[in-house]
């Protein structure tokens, strides 16, 4: 079995803001896909849900306020979830709500699956 992060990514325009009044069903969607995934067994961490504001240091000490104005999305947060293959990780990926607003998940092997094997990245310097 082989550990995945799924980063949340939503656009940033008007259609894709969900509607006050439907926040508490927005939730109870995101409660039953986390809740379905943790039922399998699958999920390993809840990760972290991200603030809408930020910064973006950049070379040369250029600072931005977020991402957003250049690609005009924002990652909202991740998860991690344990999956045999990317395959079974992109199935659990397809209930996500964040696809109900044209956002993305974007399904990654995490790397510290491969370090402890490769005898490169295998030295005492790299404790996890």
């Amino acid at each position: 079995m082989k550990d995945f992060v799924l980063l949340f990514r939503q656009p940033i325009t008007p259609e894709t803001a969900a509607p006050e009044m439907e926040a508490l069903a927005w939730l109870k969607k995101w409660d039953d896909w986390f809740g379905g995934i943790a039922a399998q067994g699958r999920l390993v961490n809840m990760g972290i849900r991200l603030a809408d504001q930020g910064h973006v240091l950049k070379a040369g000490g250029v600072i931005t306020d977020g991402p957003f104005v250049e690609i005009r999305e924002r990652l909202n947060g991740f998860i991690v979830i344990r999956a045999n293959n990317e395959e079974e990780a992109i199935t659990l990926a397809h209930g996500c709500p964040i696809l109900d607003i044209r956002g993305t998940v974007e399904i990654r092997p995490m790397a510290l699956n491969n370090i402890r094997t490769n005898p490169i990245l295998n030295e005492s310097r790299f404790t996890f």
